[in-house]
């Protein structure tokens, strides 16, 4: 690797987590190189490259100078792997088809016998293509804003059985947007999404609600990068390599989110959580009162708990898009269905659990006002809807952080 380059060829790059993975694949030099169009052909005459990922919008615009593309590669139309070899030629191949067919059979959805409807039609659409029809879909059919098969005519598609996007829409910093409504395909058994930042769309989001089998693109990233750097340095890679690195990033991204009563201990726990970790813990009710420039208890009275609530939906939609952060809610949270989008979309959610005769009630003004035993009645049910694990908090904080942890560590990568 010394005095070689090795890097993501692109031209925006600021939230690529390639560099990660193929630091943990073992290129420590690999790193982010962000062109624009007229400095494709200096840069790819270069002598010193040693091996190339090439993400949008260059995966078909870097063809025009490789010297052997990969038979493969060049049926698809798209390359996303380049390497300079020892005979000083620049070789092209399109790793994304192995790891599209990776991210599919770890959500379990086949292609064969099977119509794909394929949202987009750039690079990454190619490759879609590609790879259901040489795995046996009966039908592949390509949606586009402009194509005979668009957005505005879905309904002659209604029977698809599986639904890939190649699109970026869904992705940071616009998450909560989805390019189909699903339940126009009540025959869907598979949806893939090749975004894999925010970790849930809001189409795997809805996916998920249906019950469908469904899959980001993180997969899909870390097995063709895999095997991109074996084509960088013409050696295998053993296959437990993408689970490994892949519950590596999930670890690292996933944020960990705190629910529960008022009371309950989320910003203790969080703060030693925070000292546990070392990840920033974000207070929701803090960056309320940062915005509204005065305190929760003085927003009720001056405003109510409606124009409250609003504020607090603002604020989660805006925080819940970061990754790798420790989440503190307030004890309302979960009244408004719409806050668990963007609490879920990169997170796990703890529902933090104490006896209710040990909640202070002192500043909430909630609290205050209603029997706590009451409250609780009321959001039970809400809580549920939103956790995903439960944690008792009966105990120390730091057994509470600790048991917190534990089970982050054991599951943030499913």
């Amino acid at each position: 690797m010394e005095n070689k380059i090795y890097g993501l060829l692109g031209r925006k790059l600021g939230h690529s987590w390639s560099a990660p993975i193929h630091a943990a694949l073992g290129c420590e030099g690999y790193r982010l190189i962000e062109l624009e169009p007229e400095e494709l052909e200096a840069f790819l005459s270069r002598s010193d490259i040693g091996g190339l990922n090439v993400t949008i919008p260059y995966k078909r615009d870097v063809m025009a100078y490789c010297d052997v593309i990969d038979d493969a590669a060049r049926a698809i139309g798209s390359v996303n792997t380049l390497a300079r070899r020892s005979d000083g030629k620049l070789y092209a191949w399109n790793t994304d088809a192995i790891g599209l067919l990776w991210m599919a059979k770890r959500a379990g959805i086949t292609f064969q016998g099977r119509k794909v409807i394929i949202l987009g039609s750039g690079g990454a659409s190619l490759t879609a293509q590609a790879v259901a029809r040489t795995q046996g879909a009966r039908a592949v059919v390509v949606v586009s804003r402009s194509g005979e098969d668009n957005y505005e005519n879905l309904d002659r598609h209604a029977d698809a059985d599986i639904i890939v996007n190649t699109t970026p829409v869904g992705m940071f910093p616009h998450t909560g947007e989805a390019p189909v409504d699903l339940t126009a395909f009540p025959a869907c058994r598979g949806v893939l999404d090749v975004v894999y930042n925010p970790r849930r769309t809001a189409l795997l989001l809805q996916a998920e609600r249906l019950g469908i089998p469904c899959s980001d693109g993180l997969p899909m990233l870390v097995a063709q990068a895999k095997a991109a750097e074996e084509f960088f340095f013409d050696k295998p890679i053993p296959d437990s390599e993408n689970e490994r690195i892949l519950a590596m990033l999930r670890k690292e991204m996933t944020n960990i989110v705190l629910i529960g009563m008022p009371g309950c201990g989320k910003t203790t726990v969080g703060q030693a959580l925070a000292r546990l970790t070392g990840r920033e813990a974000i207070d929701l009710d803090a960056c309320i009162v940062e915005k509204a420039g005065c305190s929760i208890p003085d927003i009720f009275v001056r405003d109510g708990e409606a124009a409250f609530r609003a504020l607090e939906r603002d604020v989660t939609a805006e925080i819940g898009k970061l990754s790798g952060k420790i989440i503190l809610t307030g004890g309302g949270v979960v009244k408004d269905p719409r806050n668990y989008a963007p609490l879920h979309q990169n997170g796990r959610i703890y529902h933090l659990m104490r006896d209710l005769d040990a909640l202070p009630t002192a500043g909430r003004p909630l609290s205050q006002t209603t029997a706590l035993s009451a409250l609780w009645e009321e959001r039970k049910a809400m809580y549920e809807a939103f956790r995903d694990e439960v944690i008792d908090n009966n105990g120390s904080v730091e057994e509470t952080a600790a048991a917190i942890w534990r089970d982050f560590c054991e599951n943030s990568g499913a």
